[in-house]
């Protein structure tokens, strides 16, 4: 089919109804005489993602990305996330020998470091770091204390306010987040940003029943959110939770993550909503 050559420069195709392969005799068309093929990405319609092009295995690929692209301020949020983590953890050195006697003194014969596995990026599994902050045998009292005295969050997060199995030191480490200061490790190890959703354990992810809820498993867990300048263990709603974390994701800059981190001196220095 002949274009008319004396006026069009391009041809442009927005309708959602169009046929893909009348559109592939239309870009073939084009191609021929030397006119501009523009074709809206309506065609695909995405409430959250947003179109760009690239290339795989030399095959030009349209593709929607509902997390922010890959730019500097990515690879600054990288180099931040490291040379942070490193200048926090020689900056805290006391805090952590400060948290070492502590918990041996308290709960002797027992590690210090609680390892979990948590759910990373995209729902990779790795092994979280925290100084210990409840009895040895807290996992396996989990669902005794869920049956007995219940979940003050809706949803598949655990969090209660006076949780039995925390011992009074640990709870003094919680209330000023010093028993975060090992997941610093987990960023040095790159499984961890500074800045980033919280992540829960594999089996709360597990129990997540909206499939939206796992969009905050699209940006690399972190240290700090939305989350903990925003009230910590006030929040008890799961699904606040979550559009906090969305929110931070959909908005995400370096400039936020700046923000966030000045933000949270302050909530950590006040104990403010932390249980």
């Amino acid at each position: 089919q002949m274009i008319d050559q004396t006026s069009t420069e391009r041809v442009v195709v927005l309708s959602q109804d169009a046929d893909f392969s009348r559109i592939t005799q239309l870009v073939e068309a084009c191609e021929l005489q030397g006119v501009e093929t523009w074709i809206g990405t309506s065609l695909l319609p995405t409430k959250i993602s947003r179109p760009s092009f690239d290339s795989m295995g030399g095959e030009g690929m349209l593709v929607f990305r509902s997390t922010p692209d890959f730019s500097w301020q990515m690879v600054a949020k990288n180099v931040i996330d490291r040379v942070g983590a490193l200048g926090v953890m020689l900056a805290s050195l006391p805090l952590w020998l400060f948290a070492y006697v502590g918990i041996k003194l308290a709960s002797p014969g027992a590690p210090v470091l609680f390892r979990q596995e948590r759910a990373g990026l995209y729902g990779k599994k790795f092994c979280i770091l925290k100084f210990r902050t409840m009895v040895p045998n807290a996992e396996e009292q989990l669902a005794k204390v869920k049956a007995e005295i219940g979940n003050e969050v809706d949803g598949p997060a655990f969090k209660l306010d006076e949780d039995p199995r925390i011992f009074p030191f640990g709870a003094f480490l919680r209330k000023y987040s010093i028993d975060e200061l090992p997941q610093l490790i987990n960023v040095l190890k790159g499984e961890m940003s500074l800045v980033g959703p919280r992540p829960l354990p594999v089996h709360e992810i597990e129990a997540i029943s909206k499939s939206a809820h796992r969009r905050r498993l699209s940006m690399k867990p972190g240290l700090t959110c939305l989350w903990q300048i925003s009230g910590r263990s006030n929040i008890t709603d799961f699904e606040e939770w979550v559009q906090l974390d969305t929110r931070y994701i959909d908005n995400w800059s370096i400039w936020e993550d700046i923000r966030i981190l000045i933000k949270t001196v302050p909530a950590v220095l006040l104990g403010k909503g932390a249980k």
